[in-house]
């Protein structure tokens, strides 16, 4: 990793782009210090270390980078964005017309999806902004109540999600990588202090050590089945018969259909992430009793929490699996190119053959992800250690993005070192 970095700083073209997403990223963090205007920011600050931080909302705080904690004009974080882009990618499967806009429309239909992904942004920015000037005003950490104030609050929060949305859009099109996941990265990763300065006071308790040991241990776990899993594919092999072309002999070489074991990366844990923090969100609405019982039910750490965060990482890892992945059109694309799977004829013996394999690897590699990102919230319950379930939360999405930056820098590379050659 860090020599494909030093190899892409020597690049003039991949270091102004990663120079443009630190710059981004930058504007980012420094955003997430400017508090939103008539809330009392110290107080709420308070509030949510003593009565919300191993809730619910502790995953919500923990996706924003500590931005929702200290009432900033970020709160939201890209929670609305990824909650849009759950409800398109299920609507465009689920609505027939939406389907031919994506696959049939080319770059304009893909604009398009685009651009409605955005308006749902704003409509989901303004419900959640709505719901978290409702918390604020049951808590009473505002410094003005009107209505003046509280119109103010919620476009203030909507505008930085959407603002948010914009930044993560610039690093994906100028910059390396996909820019929402890097800003999720950099949330979370900003968090480091904190994380670090409780391991120094959970080494100050008794038996502190123990416990401290036994979580880097899952932590090392979890980072080597997320890079083995994100490594890992099942290689089909595929023979192409011989065929005279005029004088000439085509075909007859041997080769192989990598399929990748995790092939969705770590959008499923992102996606599983904002929508078992969703009911938390939903919540605010009502009052602090229903905040209580969503916390008993998906509070980091109950077991309706691991149970659904597992069901929720299986499900996501197959719907990407299925939207990415079409067996039928590969298959298809054999016959056409006179290859073919040995044993099986081809067609749709080939095509339900690679349904068959691919539907298993996913399984796979969705239980082994899923099960590490449960084994930190069995950890919590055991060792009774705030924020770990979380934590395993986060060290996933780290990983998770890493890896998928460092490919896209190395996919970059490689298609500038062919260019070169073909000049």
């Amino acid at each position: 990793m860090i020599e494909t970095l030093r190899n892409a700083w020597k690049i003039k073209e991949l270091r102004n782009k990663i120079l443009f997403t630190i710059a981004i990223l930058a504007i980012y963090r420094f955003g997430a210090q400017v508090f939103t205007p008539f809330v009392d920011s110290g107080a709420f600050a308070t509030l949510f270390e003593e009565q919300l931080a191993n809730t619910a909302l502790g995953l919500v705080n923990m996706m924003s980078g500590g931005a929702f904690s200290e009432a900033s004009i970020f709160s939201l974080s890209i929670q609305p964005y990824i909650n849009a882009s759950i409800i398109m990618n299920l609507l465009t499967v689920g609505i027939p017309a939406l389907e031919r806009l994506q696959k049939e429309g080319g770059e304009e239909g893909r604009k398009k999806i685009a651009a409605i992904t955005r308006y749902a942004t704003v409509l989901l920015g303004l419900l959640l902004g709505f719901g978290q000037y409702v918390m604020m005003r049951n808590y009473q950490v505002l410094t003005d109540d009107s209505v003046f104030a509280g119109f103010v609050i919620v476009l203030t929060l909507t505008a930085g999600s959407a603002f948010i949305m914009w930044l993560g859009e610039q690093i994906t099109e100028f910059g390396v990588g996909n820019g929402i996941s890097i800003i999720l990265f950099a949330s979370i990763v900003s968090r480091g202090p904190d994380m670090v300065q409780s391991g120094i006071a959970l080494a100050g308790m008794q038996n502190g050590w123990i416990q401290l040991a036994g979580i880097l241990l899952v932590a090392v776990i979890a980072v080597t089945f997320v890079v083995f899993i994100t490594q890992a594919e099942r290689r089909l092999p595929i023979q192409y018969s011989k065929r005279m072309v005029g004088r000439k002999m085509y075909g007859g070489q041997s080769t192989y259909l990598p399929l990748k074991v995790n092939m969705s990366g770590v959008m499923p844990i992102i996606f599983a992430s904002a929508i078992v923090s969703f009911p938390a969100t939903i919540a605010t609405f009502v009052s602090q009793g229903a905040n209580d019982t969503v916390d008993r039910w998906f509070g980091p750490g109950s077991w309706p929490y691991a149970v659904f965060y597992l069901l929720l990482i299986i499900a996501f890892s197959y719907f990407y699996q299925s939207i990415q992945f079409n067996p039928i059109e590969i298959a298809n694309n054999l016959k056409n190119n006179g290859g073919f799977v040995p044993g099986f004829r081809p067609g749709k013996p080939t095509s339900d053959f690679i349904r068959r394999v691919l539907n298993r690897i996913t399984l796979f590699g969705a239980l082994f992800l899923g099960m590490i990102a449960v084994m930190p919230i069995i950890m919590s319950g055991v060792l009774t250690v705030p924020g770990l379930a979380m934590g395993g939360t986060s060290l996933l999405i780290v990983v998770g993005v890493a890896l998928e930056t460092v490919k896209a820098i190395e996919s970059q590379m490689m298609m500038r070192h062919y260019k070169g050659f073909l000049e």
